[in-house]
């Protein structure tokens, strides 16, 4: 068993979009970034036992591989590294997961973990081929299936190559492009402490387009067209038109029924407390909000705002 590794251990951040969630999920443009200050991590170890556990104390599981389901979201991301490197029988080893990304939230923790176990077990199998971004990305959308039914691929890709991307769902390969941030952006991250199902939000968002195409239709172009022209301010250094635009995605995601009075509480909040621009990021009806904001004065009174207006927790991130 020397061709394996003793320890292997890998981290994957949590993620935030910034412009265009749903949209993106119908070939519309959308903007996102990695949160790397929270982070899931997996360890690999050997075991005696003869067998492969799964330990997420964060979950409360500790299971045998063979014996979950394969709608379970942890033991898929292990079979899809045993399956690409052709291995039959699970090796014996254990695999400890654990997250700082908040579950439900909009920070893409299921991707985020997924990643890490990826990553972590190809390092123990010591398959380089399995540990590039372009792989532990199309490994981690497999399990992404479990956690959103359609999902547009963004949060795969944003947490397996870290940094920030310009992203259209397209046909037969995606597009994605890292861009030039030319003023670092200060974001507000805080949390409803409402979780939400993004597979439920996505659904229902995909029942009502169904019933309304044409409303909808409208819908994502608009929130498309606030991507590019986030996308264009962003590499401008427009931090002031970045933080309007941020506001006017927010009323199309009203319109488009993924907000809640929680979450435009909280952004009312940031924007009266005197943030650039405020709105929901992730799939809504719960989890959290952002608010573009500059260092200082106004980062704290919108900090201070929103944990007034009810947030349980609140992060800045950066933009850089």
């Amino acid at each position: 068993m020397n061709e394996f590794s003793a320890v292997s251990e890998a981290t994957a951040p949590g993620k935030i979009i910034l412009f265009g969630e749903h949209a993106v999920v119908y070939g519309r443009p959308a903007i996102a970034a990695p949160i790397s200050q929270l982070r899931a991590i997996a360890t690999v170890t050997y075991s005696s036992s003869n067998n492969c556990y799964l330990i997420a104390p964060d979950l409360n599981r500790h299971d045998r591989l063979q014996d979950l389901p394969d709608d379970n979201a942890l033991a898929m991301a292990a079979r899809l590294v045993l399956q690409a490197a052709q291995i039959d029988a699970p090796p014996d080893v254990t695999i400890h997961v654990k997250s700082q990304i908040p579950i439900a939230s909009g920070m893409g923790s299921g991707a985020a973990i997924a990643a890490a176990i990826i990553r972590a077990l190809a390092q123990h199998l010591n398959r380089l081929d399995l540990q590039n971004n372009d792989m532990v990305s199309a490994l981690t959308y497999e399990v992404e299936k479990i956690h959103h039914g359609t999902p547009s691929g963004i949060d795969n890709t944003v947490v397996a190559y870290e940094q920030p991307i310009y992203f259209v769902r397209q046909s037969p390969k995606n597009q994605i492009e890292p861009f030039n941030v030319a003023v670092p952006l200060r974001f507000v991250v805080a949390d409803t402490g409402v979780r939400s199902s993004t597979k439920v939000a996505v659904g229902d968002v995909r029942r009502q387009y169904n019933q309304q195409p044409a409303q909808f239709a409208r819908i994502f172009d608009e929130c498309g067209r606030i991507a590019q022209a986030a996308r264009q301010a962003i590499e401008a250094g427009d931090t002031m038109q970045a933080g309007k635009l941020l506001t006017e995605n927010h009323a199309w995601l009203q319109k488009m029924t993924v907000s809640s009075p929680e979450l435009d509480h909280l952004v009312d909040a940031a924007l009266q407390a005197g943030a650039l621009g405020a709105k929901l990021s992730g799939a809504g009806r719960g989890g959290n909000m952002i608010a573009l904001v500059e260092e200082g004065e106004m980062e704290t009174a919108v900090c201070y705002a929103l944990q007034k207006a009810g947030a349980t927790a609140t992060i800045t991130t950066i933009l850089a």
